[in-house]
């Protein structure tokens, strides 16, 4: 049974709504049950992937006689296929959920697709953020309206992107270094959002966000230049790079409250990866992102998450890997080179993975 399911229990039992039998049996029953959920992946994955094919295919079509149709009987077609999609789903929820949610998230998706259109048809593409706005907020509603977690994702990757986008309407040329710098910070927020007791599918979906972003985004602000030719116009650069730490941090605090403290260390982190890879040299970046990795490490074994341990490992490997290829592989010989990269790969691999073993024996333990 999820945590907060627990949580739940607990309160209502507190509440006087349920008694000890009451809550024993149902804590039972979610055990029996418990073998037959953990083999759903296929079912979940199956819809999803028919769902995608589904919506693929139906704008495939409409891209296909797209020329044919008047502007009117465009926008009517785009409305009515996110409408179809919805109402299917609506048909499918006392039947079978999950075909319902797939339904619903494709016809989110499809609601993008018709913004798009829409735009396209009325040629209004002064400001496109202004779209992506529009979607994240149809993906907000429905997420409230319907408590989806594909939906809340799909809200959690949306506004970053609208914000960005916003930035690089507003500035231009000067807004590689500060996108990658608050999209970092967004997916150290991201990765924090399970902490002590507080578990929900949403915190969930947010880990995995942050897990899956925080690598590449780490190594896009290393190596992304900033642009700032003379003939760019001067603009409130200052107030973007204040949104860019102080917005991931305010979501930290609503998502962990009094141990948000962490985030600021990893804000702090980030801010001067920035600068490093602005003004400094390639060797106190990599220095940093070392840093970074065995604080990674530390911040996972305090909390007791495994995700957190397992990316700072592979973020120190990358770290090494990458100084090996930019610094040392041009100063060796053509075998020599060979010789040190598999040393590399068979000696630092080994020695990697016994210590990811041994920090995760040390996390189950419950060991600091």
């Amino acid at each position: 049974m999820p945590a907060d399911w627990n949580r739940r229990l607990d309160r209502w039992r507190a509440a006087g709504l349920l008694d000890d039998q009451a809550v024993q049996r149902i804590l039972e029953f979610e055990g029996r049950s418990g073998r037959t959920r953990a083999f759903r992946w296929p079912v979940a994955l199956a819809l999803a992937f028919g769902a995608l094919l589904i919506g693929a295919g139906v704008l495939l079509f409409v891209s296909a006689h797209w020329e044919a149709l008047s502007p009117w009987q465009r926008v009517s077609l785009v409305v009515a296929l996110v409408a179809v999609f919805h109402l299917s789903a609506a048909l499918a929820a006392s039947r079978f959920e999950p075909l319902s949610v797939a339904l619903h998230t494709t016809g989110t998706l499809a609601l993008g697709a018709g913004i798009a259109l829409t735009g396209q048809i009325f040629n209004l593409a002064e400001h496109w953020p202004s779209a992506v706005l529009l979607w994240a907020a149809g993906a907000a509603f429905a997420w409230r309206l319907l408590g989806d977690w594909p939906q809340f994702a799909l809200t959690a990757l949306l506004v970053p992107w609208w914000i960005a986008g916003d930035w690089v309407v507003r500035y231009g040329r000067q807004t590689p270094q500060l996108i990658s710098a608050f999209l970092l910070a967004t997916a150290f927020t991201y990765l924090g959002a399970l902490s002590g007791d507080r578990a929900s599918p949403e915190r969930r979906v947010l880990v995995v966000l942050g897990s899956l972003d925080l690598l590449p985004l780490a190594i896009l602000a290393c190596d992304t230049p900033h642009f700032s030719p003379p003939s760019s116009p001067p603009g409130p650069t200052w107030i973007a790079w204040t949104l860019a730490f102080l917005l991931p941090l305010a979501l930290a605090v609503r998502l962990r409250g009094s141990t948000a403290w962490i985030n600021v260390i990893t804000t702090a982190w980030t801010a001067v990866l920035s600068l490093l890879a602005r003004y400094g040299e390639d060797v106190a970046v990599y220095l940093w992102c070392a840093l970074g990795a065995v604080g990674l490490v530390a911040w996972g074994l305090r909390e007791g998450r495994t995700e957190r341990v397992n990316l700072g490992v592979a973020g120190f490997a990358l770290t090494v890997l990458f100084f090996y290829f930019s610094t040392l592989l041009d100063k060796l010989g053509r075998s020599a080179s060979l010789i040190g990269l598999g040393v590399l790969f068979l000696a630092g691999g080994w020695a990697l993975e016994k210590t990811r073993r041994k920090l995760l024996t040390q996390l189950r333990a419950g060991a600091p």
